[in-house]
């Protein structure tokens, strides 16, 4: 797609003005460097899509590595190191023990991360502090179980034991990409009504149409599975779907995550208990705010407070405002 500068994202003036350690006279931190973002008069609204477009960028790096390391055992740096743009290589990366059906299905997953990849950093234009290099990611087996850890803590009251391990096998990798669409999905349908420019929202509808067939693809391969135990645990796929939302609803502190059956009252028009996918009353998608994302994802149910999958925390605008507690976004804390 063409870039975004001239439309929606590109009369946004970017001002490096040196390098600090905290915000200084409304400017951010960003990679080292002070921020100062100034719009033309009337023109506002575009520094608000290019915001937004940064917190996508961020999941999309966290999805591409993982799908891409998953799969074919290697990620950005031997795929497309021109997107990594020497960004920190993730930590605890590794190949999964995939059979020749998965390993196939999330490889195409990870190339379709890649283009994702293309499409924001070309909209957010060539400074490197907005089209930030790759974000510190942690998608470490250590992580990994400390995430499934929270979330049986929260749906059932108890620690998996022995602990979880993605990259073991298949069915358990599959589990773990549970955790991953979704988030991008919801934070997309919230991002929508707050974007402005033309380019920004048909960027942004893209995205999530993707999204929502991965996460699709996701929920269809587990539900066919789903009262299947996942050894060595006593807990079905099903259960895992449930933990791993409820952990999602506690750290976002909403209700927008369903796992794979749910009470009939809440199934579709109230008449199943099969939830292949999530959706509100009238079966329209969720939606998160940014700072329910990064509440997400740092698995600390907190966006001030990095952890989780991003250590470092995510990088941008919004996410430096967050960590410093100013600005309108922390206003939802």
């Amino acid at each position: 797609m063409g870039s975004l500068k001239g439309l929606s994202f590109g009369v946004c003036l970017v001002l490096l003005v040196g390098v600090a350690a905290a915000a200084v006279n409304g400017g951010l931190q960003i990679g080292g460097l002070d921020i100062e973002y100034k719009c033309e008069e009337g023109h506002e609204t575009a520094v608000m899509d290019k915001e937004l477009a940064q917190v996508a960028l961020n999941l999309e790096y966290f999805e591409a590595e993982y799908f891409l390391w998953g799969s074919v055992g290697y990620g950005l740096d031997k795929e497309a190191p021109h997107l990594a743009d020497g960004g920190p290589a993730p930590i605890g990366a590794q190949q999964a023990n995939l059979d020749e059906y998965y390993k196939d299905i999330f490889y195409q997953m990870g190339l379709q991360e890649v283009g994702h990849l293309r499409a924001i950093k070309s909209a957010l234009g060539d400074a490197p502090s907005c089209a930030f290099p790759r974000t510190q990611l942690d998608i470490s087996k250590k992580t990994w179980a400390e995430t499934m850890d929270k979330a049986f803590m929260a749906k059932f009251g108890k620690k998996l034991s022995p602990s979880f391990d993605p990259y073991e096998d298949s069915l358990k990798y599959l589990i773990s990409t549970y955790t991953i669409p979704y988030v991008g999905l919801t934070g997309y349908v919230g991002a929508n009504p707050l974007l402005k420019g033309y380019e920004a929202k048909k960027l942004v509808a893209g995205l999530l149409g993707v999204e929502s067939g991965q996460d699709a693809v996701i929920r269809t391969e587990m539900y066919k599975i789903k009262d299947m135990k996942v050894a060595p645990y006593d807990y079905t796929v099903a259960d895992f779907s449930e933990a791993i939302s409820t952990l999602r609803n506690k750290a976002s502190n909403d209700h927008v995550d369903e796992g794979l059956v749910v009470p009939k009252k809440n199934g579709a028009e109230g008449k199943v208990s099969g939830n292949i996918l999530a959706g509100n009353k009238d079966s329209l998608a969720y939606s998160r705010t940014p700072v329910q994302v990064f509440a997400t994802v740092y698995g600390t149910g907190d966006a001030s407070q990095p952890g989780g999958f991003f250590p470092k925390g995510a990088q941008g605008v919004i996410a430096a405002q967050l960590r410093l507690k100013e600005g309108s976004y922390y206003e939802e804390l």
